[in-house]
């Protein structure tokens, strides 16, 4: 067998379902080996969620390519991601819409996002309660929330836009429908489940507590 690389990740990505062009060819064009640790790079380009500190994983690729696919960007959007963890689906996202605001609730992994992603001009790192969303750069035309909850906290449906889509794994933490939300007339309406999966909880003032 070769050496892996981004086409492995690509031809997981359609046997898991994606056919978005776009996903795909962001998935080639972004190498996840530039976002992992120096020692995991060999794993890099498997299909599997990866360590990062603070007992958190990393999403599998296949899912981060089903969940993206769902918000279905154009180009233009502004979107707001949830979960920086160390940057590679805050990069596709930033080759997928206008511009990217990404919250991160440890300083120190997202110091190691912003690393990853210098030079990405679109892309804005910050620490915070990703709960509580970003009010001061709303509204936004889709969100994507990388952590669970029963419920959508109430400040990222407020500042998701009318027409906006939003993508969260529902449940409790270790066993969730990641769900497709919209909305419209001011509520936000559910669309579909994207996929079944497994996240850790989403903490916050709006979310779980520590």
């Amino acid at each position: 067998m070769g050496k892996r690389g981004p086409d492995d990740l690509v031809a997981a990505c359609r046997s898991a379902g994606v056919g978005d062009a776009r996903v795909l060819e962001a998935i080639a064009a972004v190498p996840r080996a530039d976002f992992v640790a120096h020692p995991l790079a060999g794993r890099a380009y498997l299909d599997a969620p990866l360590p990062i500190p603070h007992s958190q994983v990393t999403t599998q690729p296949s899912l981060v390519a089903r969940v993206v696919a769902a918000l279905a960007l154009g180009g233009e959007e502004r979107v707001l991601e949830i979960g920086t963890g160390h940057g590679w689906q805050t990069a596709l996202l930033a080759l997928l819409a206008r511009e990217v605001w990404t919250v991160e609730r440890f300083g120190d992994v997202a110091a190691t996002a912003r690393e990853h992603l210098r030079g990405r001009v679109n892309v804005h790192v910050v620490v915070g309660d990703g709960t509580c969303g970003l009010p001061a750069h709303a509204p936004f035309d889709a969100i994507l929330v990388s952590a669970a909850h029963p419920t959508v906290p109430q400040p990222l449906v407020e500042q998701l836009a009318e027409s906006g889509r939003l993508v969260q794994p529902i449940g409790s933490g270790g066993a969730e429908d990641v769900t497709l939300f919209a909305k419209v007339g001011g509520v936000l309406t559910r669309r579909r489940d994207v996929a079944a999966a497994h996240f850790v909880r989403l903490v916050g003032r709006h979310g779980f507590g520590e």
